[in-house]
């Protein structure tokens, strides 16, 4: 309790209005180093904690659900048995204080509650130059400097093509990234490629029965695939098959720099030559590319720290750690089966051993469908069990899958649609669009690819990850609604109002934010983006970014439909250039950190 507080307290009579210290400092709000609505959320905060005499860090404001209340709101129930008066007595004393102390925010007790109201032109001009001095880099911030964050995402297997389902892990994951990056993490996004397992066995075997018949250089991974589709199929009804994949497989596992290795090294080298083609067109890099192979090498010492933190037991024949412990019906992590050989679980757990020994992790993430949540709840069983404390910092970032019309996806039935044909067809389409739309564009191939594979990311990363995706291509490449396009278009269009009022010579004089007070929703949309980003990267959720952005620009266009911006006086014209501005940095900043191009032109 703080002295002023405690003072109110121990008199009979509480008179919330005697909280001032006999010299009242004016609070200004927007001091120049802070982010736009923070500077204003700071100033009503340190006047609380004067004014109460309770810790900054205990006060909290929220938004009031009806905006005309005010931007931000403070709820004095927590003050009431302290004080022992009723909240709205509080809210009516303490309001006289405030409005003493706060200079440019409106202050009112309505009812409980205290409601703070920023000066509209104050509120422009704060918001406005914090965007236009930070550019590009609005919203970011240092709260992650020192901390690192791991990101697993992508993993495409080797040999099989890389689908749309493949995209949804390879744009959610680099989505979190850049999220981190933005708030100042080190980030580490790993490709864990899949390179290991049985499924190989079954593709040398594959390649030594009919591999004369093919031209694995040119086409590998479509070849690969009818290869693999056809030996799943025929070993149904062939048990030599099936032993022969086994027997090439444990070949593989042996270590031998033989035959075997050679034509898995082989297929690696080809499958990741065409994975790169699909990534630089998504504009997604890695900090490392590992595959399971790599912790061949680790498997021993990996299966014996589990054996010596006394959580296993074989069961018939197979080295376990059993799970029964904590409900759920789960089966046991298998770390080893009968015939001695390892199975995905014990990969895993060797990477995020390596990983945590690397990087001493805050977080690290697993970008990997739904399906495979038993997978992880296991991992995490393990570890839980082994007793080690940074286990919750392992977490699965689930998603929902991708199924066409007819049913999932299966690499078995061959039953993909390869994610190559999705950005091929959706830039073509885009480009054709554009042609029609603007005849005069330089280089409408070069923006239609923007478009095209921006839609296709936007369309991804717009729903809730959880939620399954129906595919169609209906739905992939449309260019009305809520779309990438949409968004896309907004950034062209303030690009657009930029150019023409340099061309005419306006808007380089002082700005009169009285011109822009009006547009106080949209201005305080603006002032989200920063709080937006933590909240995105807080919850591994870039639907949030997303559904933000829609909302932004549909806000945006409405303003821009109902405004002029040429030919005004010289600080409307300024006042209003300046906010087309902060409007185009926050969505070009949005669609960046989505992975979606922000085209000039369209």
């Amino acid at each position: 309790m703080g002295p002023h507080l405690a003072r109110a307290v121990s008199s009979s009579s509480v008179q919330p209005n005697r909280l001032l210290p006999p010299t009242i400092p004016v609070i200004q709000a927007a001091p120049a180093h802070q982010t736009s609505m923070q500077a204003f959320t700071d100033a009503i905060l340190t006047a609380l904690a004067a004014e109460t005499g309770l810790a900054r860090d205990d006060l909290k404001l929220e938004t009031p659900r009806n905006p005309e209340l005010g931007d931000f709101a403070f709820p004095c129930f927590p003050l009431a048995k302290t004080l022992r008066k009723a909240p709205p007595i509080i809210a009516q004393g303490l309001a006289e204080g405030l409005t003493q102390r706060l200079e440019g925010i409106e202050v009112q007790a309505t009812g409980p509650y205290l409601n703070f109201r920023i000066d509209r032109p104050s509120l422009a001009k704060s918001v406005i130059e914090s965007i236009l001095a930070a550019g590009a880099t609005y919203g970011h911030s240092d709260q992650g400097a020192g901390k690192t964050i791991v990101i697993d995402l992508s993993s495409p297997n080797i040999a099989k093509p890389m689908s749309v389902g493949h995209l949804r892990s390879t744009v959610i994951g680099a989505a979190i990234q850049r999220l981190h990056d933005a708030l100042g993490y080190t980030t580490v996004g790993i490709n864990h490629i899949g390179d290991w397992g049985s499924q190989f066995g079954k593709l040398v075997a594959a390649l030594d029965r009919w591999g004369g018949d093919v031209d694995l250089d040119n086409d590998p991974i479509p070849t690969l695939l009818k290869l693999y589709v056809r030996y799943h199929e025929e070993e149904e009804g062939d048990p030599s098959l099936k032993e022969a994949a086994a027997e090439a497989f444990r070949e593989l596992e042996s270590g031998v720099d033989g035959p075997v290795r050679a034509v898995w090294r082989k297929m690696t080298t080809l499958s990741l030559k065409e994975f790169d083609r699909v990534y630089k067109r998504l504009g997604v890099t890695f900090n490392e590319v590992r595959g399971e192979a790599f912790y061949e090498t680790h498997l021993e010492q990996t299966v014996q720290r589990i054996v010596d933190s006394g959580t296993t037991e074989v069961s018939e024949g197979a080295l376990v750690v059993s799970l029964k412990q904590f409900g759920e019906n789960l089966p046991p992590c298998i770390l080893r089966k009968t015939d001695g050989t390892t199975l995905y679980a014990t990969r895993d757990l060797a990477a995020v051993f390596h990983r945590w020994e690397l990087y001493s992790f805050e977080r690290c993430l697993y970008v990997v469908g739904g399906d495979q949540r038993l997978h992880f709840r296991q991992l995490k069983h393990v570890l839980d069990r082994m007793g080690l404390e940074w286990e919750p910092r392992m977490e699965h970032i689930d998603f929902g899958m991708v199924r066409l019309p007819e049913g999932k996806m299966s690499t078995r039935a061959g039953k993909v649609v390869f994610l190559q044909d999705v950005l091929d067809e959706a830039s073509r389409r885009a480009t054709e669009i554009i042609m029609e739309k603007n005849a005069d564009l330089p280089d409408p191939q070069a923006v239609g690819e923007m478009v095209g594979v921006g839609a296709v990311v936007f369309n991804d990363l717009k729903r809730e990850r959880v939620k399954d995706i129906a595919f169609t291509w209906e739905e992939v490449l449309a260019f009305e609604g809520d779309t990438g396009p949409y968004v896309q278009y907004t950034h062209a269009r303030l690009a657009s109002i930029r150019r023409k009022v340099e061309a005419a010579g306006e808007g380089s004089g002082q700005c009169d934010f009285e011109a822009v007070a009006e547009e106080s929703t949209l201005i305080l949309e603006l002032g989200r983006f920063p709080a937006v980003l933590v909240r995105a990267a807080a919850d591994a959720e870039p639907s949030i970014l997303t559904q933000y952005l829609l909302g932004l620009c549909r806000m945006i266009n409405s303003w821009v439909a109902r405004s002029r911006v040429l030919g005004q006086e010289a600080g409307v014209t300024s006042a209003r250039l300046a906010l087309a501005n902060s409007c185009k940095t926050v969505v070009g900043s949005g669609l960046g950190i989505l992975g979606v191009p922000a085209p000039e032109e369209m």
